[in-house]
């Protein structure tokens, strides 16, 4: 019998959670072919998700709890939901029921036809426009860097094939991007077009400081083609100050013999170089800071407890 493994990184839901956990059920009631089973990850949320997942796995023979120690961001606790999962295949989806469970089946049938990732692709994103910017924003970068085909649109709600799981788990480092390691495993992958949900309780986690991390990790975290673009940047620059001070000393020497050599030209000149220089830095720094943190093994998450019920512990 095969078997899926949903897992579902949890933060601030305690009052959605229940209901995305209820309708995983019925809807794998419809195809009681299938085996199944639920990792929950408890990201450190402030609220009291902890308290109702924990009482829910007493009596959810399919639920597996994880507790992180302390907040580790979404893609760090999706990695410790794969440290649990034992299906053939690995269903991941938010905690706030936005994604449409019921399109389950529709998700699967790509995978069923030899694809390795299937994407939902909403048509109609039910998101701020913040979030919707910063979504774009980072599939054009996961397209330019890390090799994301330009017609996949990732989205929250999605299917892995296991061997894609096993790969993306051996990705040790401290700063996982899971997006570049599902396009750096396969280019197999589809979208299906569905209906995303309204939100009805609460609102998105996705802050300005998480999309900078975001986007951070996805020009950094796969390719060196940002230390190129540097590298053109700063050649661009050279060559245009090479033809600046050329003009200036053609159009002193046989136009304007009597020109003052303007402070604000010298200034703005300096500026710019300068602060092209900067960025490159600060490019390279950051390149810098992820080995060293790499170097010293920095851990991606650290597991407080893991919860399941008597019947789920006897089984296994």
């Amino acid at each position: 019998m095969e078997k899926l493994s949903f897992v579902i990184p949890c933060y601030g839901s305690e009052l959605t959670i229940e209901g995305v956990l209820d309708e995983i059920h019925l809807v794998m009631s419809q195809r009681p072919e299938y085996d199944y089973e639920i990792i929950c990850v408890n990201d450190c949320s402030p609220d009291n998700v902890l308290e109702v997942l924990t009482k829910r796995a007493q009596v959810d023979s399919k639920l597996t709890v994880a507790d992180l120690i302390r907040n580790m961001g979404k893609a760090c606790a999706m990695l410790a939901g794969y440290s649990f999962v034992t299906g053939d295949y690995v269903v991941d989806l938010d905690d706030d029921g936005q994604c449409p469970m019921y399109e389950l089946w529709k998700l699967f049938e790509p995978i069923q036809n030899g694809y390795d990732v299937v994407f939902a692709d909403y048509i109609v994103k039910k998101q701020p426009l913040f979030s919707r910017f910063g979504s774009k924003v980072n599939r054009m970068m996961t397209h330019i860097f890390a090799g994301n085909p330009k017609d996949i649109r990732p989205s929250n709600f999605s299917i892995l094939t296991r061997v894609i799981v096993d790969e993306i788990k051996k990705y040790s480092n401290a700063f996982p991007y899971t997006l570049g390691l599902i396009f750096r495993t396969t280019k197999k992958i589809a979208n299906v077009p569905m209906q995303e949900r309204e939100r009805t309780v609460g609102k998105s986690n996705f802050t300005l400081m998480k999309s900078l991390s975001l986007w951070s990790n996805g020009l950094t975290a796969f390719s060196i083609k940002p230390l190129r673009l540097s590298s053109i940047i700063g050649a661009l620059v050279a060559v245009g100050g090479f033809i600046y001070g050329l003009t200036i000393v053609i159009q002193r020497l046989f136009v304007t013999p009597n020109m003052a050599t303007g402070f604000p030209s010298i200034m703005a000149a300096l500026l710019l170089i300068g602060g092209v220089i900067m960025m490159m830095l600060g490019m390279l720094g950051e390149y810098v800071g992820r080995i060293y943190v790499n170097q010293n093994t920095f851990s991606q998450y650290v597991i407080r407890n893991v919860y399941k019920s008597d019947s789920a512990c006897d089984e296994n």
